[in-house]
Parts: structure tokens; sequence; C-alpha cells
């Protein structure tokens, strides 16, 4: 029953392929595990859990580790976008844009010019 109201959260980890994943029910608790590639991912899973069990849910536990630490997220460029609105969708702040050029300063020489398929780093908050 607990199961299926976390459903979304399932789907959401199999979108993401998270590693080494598993659920277990057990006396009305659901147990999930398993290694999301970077941290943005974690955050969208224990997002969907607050969307289901609210601020503090009693019912689920989940162990989510991080594969790579070096980052926060890697983001493909798409047509349209600019790196403030890359940076409203990680850090929630068009403004913080300049950290995500200066991590791409390697592909990137400056911060109004970025082309679809580019792959950025979106550093750590």
């Amino acid at each position: 029953m607990v199961k299926a109201k976390y459903q979304n959260v399932l789907d959401l980890g199999e979108k993401l392929k998270i590693q080494n994943g598993d659920v277990k029910e057990e006396n009305g608790k659901l147990k999930i595990w398993g290694t999301a590639n970077t941290q943005y991912q974690k955050d969208l899973l224990w997002d969907e859990i607050k969307k289901s069990g609210g601020e503090n849910p009693q019912d689920i536990e989940a162990d989510i580790k991080v594969a790579d630490k070096n980052a926060y997220a890697y983001h493909t460029v798409e047509k349209g976008e600019s790196l403030s609105k890359i940076s409203k969708k990680y850090y929630g702040d068009p403004m913080q844009y300049n950290k995500i050029f200066e991590a791409n300063r390697n592909i990137l020489d400056n911060p109004d010019v970025i082309h679809p398929g580019q792959e950025l780093e979106i550093p750590n908050k």
C-alpha cells in the first residue's frame, strides 16, 4: 500500500537510472536505496518523496548515495537556453550564471554565447 503512494519516486528512480537500487516494504514502511549519478538527481528524488509524503515523511526510509561528487549536475545545452536560464533550473537563481561560466571556461569564452549540444558542468552549490 505504501509502495503505491511513492510510485512516482520509484518511476523517477528508473528514469534517472539509479544504480544498485532496490525497494523493500516492511511493517508499513517503504525502504529504498541506490546511487544517483549526481547530487542534483538525489535532490530530485527527495523532492518527489516530499511531494508524496510531506516535508518529514514517516513511512519511508531512503538511503540515496551520490556517485559523482565533482559536480552538482551535468547539463546538455538545448536550443534557446542561456546560462541564466540554466542557473535558474539548478540553483533557483538566474544570477548564479557566472558560477556555471567559470566552471566551464575550458569550453566557453563568453557567458552570453553557448551552443546546443555543449555539455556543461554545473558546479556544486
